[in-house]
């Protein structure tokens, strides 16, 4: 099992603790997603690959939206939680272990529209790890689908290197959770620290540990267009509202 595995199975059972209201994220997130997929043209007959599901934050909201979804994931804890509320909401997602470095060995249909939302595509470790990824992924797509994913800005994010990211407080029912990351450099690479306080009547520390790499805009790009998307545009958070930058490429 290698390290995003291992942080990410740790980590399932916290996951929605980094938000302040998990559920409303998902609403949220999948109506920014929606008018995304509606303006190139989609609507919801469109088959949708989440090929880094997580927990579901985007699966859920776009099955409740009404859009047939598939969900995968490498962490099955992960989709273990990501089963488990779309049962409880009614929610017909299949579910499946995959890594998106090798779609095709799980499914064997195209999809309309794949995601890889979360900075899921910097957890490539290096140059070819990507394209493989990248390929994988266009592979999967139908002639005329679309690729969303969303990455950190690291175009900026390099030129200093910071060493954590700013904390998010959250208020709780009997004090506060406070969550924030360190980075420790090395190169274009990093090693993360994620860390979930709850701080309530005791205080409980939760210390989570993964590495990256900080993937460049153009590169994404560039492995887009070698793997045939005609179409790559960068959206970014003043233009969609989400966190993170967006890539949509058009097949």
């Amino acid at each position: 099992m290698d390290i995003t595995q291992t942080f990410y199975n740790n980590m399932a059972a916290q996951y929605d603790e980094l938000f302040a209201d998990w559920q409303s994220t998902t609403f949220e997130q999948a109506e920014m997603l929606n008018a995304l997929f509606e303006k190139y043209g989609f609507d919801k007959r469109a088959d949708i690959l989440d090929c880094a599901c997580g927990i579901g934050t985007q699966a859920i909201g776009l099955a409740r939206l009404g859009y047939r979804v598939t969900a995968s994931d490498i962490s099955d804890e992960e989709l273990y939680r990501a089963k488990e509320c779309a049962e409880q909401n009614h929610l017909p997602i299949s579910f499946a272990h995959a890594d998106f470095r090798a779609l095709s060995d799980v499914f064997s249909q195209p999809f309309d529209i794949i995601i890889a939302m979360d900075n899921a595509l910097p957890h490539m470790l290096t140059s070819e790890d990507l394209a493989t990824a990248v390929k994988s992924i266009t592979r999967q797509m139908k002639d005329g689908g679309m690729f969303v994913a969303s990455i950190r800005d690291y175009d900026a994010l390099l030129k200093d290197k910071p060493p954590y990211s700013p904390p998010y407080i959250h208020k709780t029912a009997n004090g506060q959770r406070v969550s924030f990351q360190t980075w420790t450099w090395d190169g274009d690479r990093y090693r993360l620290i994620q860390y979930i306080l709850e701080d309530e009547d005791t205080l409980h520390a939760s210390r989570f540990t993964c590495e990256y790499r900080a993937t460049r805009r153009q590169e994404i790009t560039d492995r887009l267009t070698e793997n045939g998307c005609r179409e790559v545009t960068w959206l970014f958070p003043e233009e969609t509202g989400f966190y993170q930058p967006i890539v949509v490429a058009r097949k």
